[in-house]
């Protein structure tokens, strides 16, 4: 097999793109999630959520939006659907009737629980070693970063 020059090297070959492998990835690892939230009753963009509310319960609407990087828009109706299912309560801010806010029932609460099982099955299906997993982590949260500051 050939090697590659930097002379030769196909900078629009679909292999060759750093977005198209962090795409590709990204589906494998929703596609993993996917029977293990199934059995929780979410989807993974609502797992998100509920997992900025299990870590902060009583929060507005714009918070999560802001850490999950989600405009109301595409937030309300995944919130709308989380309340129907009995996982939050979404009420009017008493200080500010323009905000929601967000707060975990009991059955939201009780949720975490059975979401801890989650993590480990995750990174056992990854066959990546914790530190590898956390560095990769950093570098994306990095790159992430790096990229919204473009805006």
């Amino acid at each position: 097999m050939k090697k590659n020059s930097s002379a030769d090297f196909n900078m629009l070959a679909l292999d060759n793109q750093f977005c198209f492998a962090l795409y590709s990835a990204s589906l494998a690892m929703t596609k993993t999630y996917k029977p293990l939230l199934e059995k929780l009753g979410l989807t993974y963009p609502q797992y998100l959520v509920m997992l900025v509310l299990w870590e902060k319960d009583d929060v507005l609407v714009k918070d999560i939006g802001k850490l999950l990087f989600l405009d109301s828009g595409t937030l309300t109706p995944l919130l709308k659907r989380l309340e129907t299912a009995g996982f939050l309560i979404r009420s009017r801010d008493e200080t500010d009737e323009r905000q929601v806010r967000i707060t975990l029932t009991e059955e939201g609460k009780a949720l975490k629980k059975q979401a801890k099982e989650i993590p480990p099955q995750i990174m056992c299906a990854s066959r990546q070693s914790t530190e590898s997993l956390i560095k990769l982590r950093e570098q994306l949260t990095v790159l992430r970063n790096d990229l919204n500051s473009q805006e």
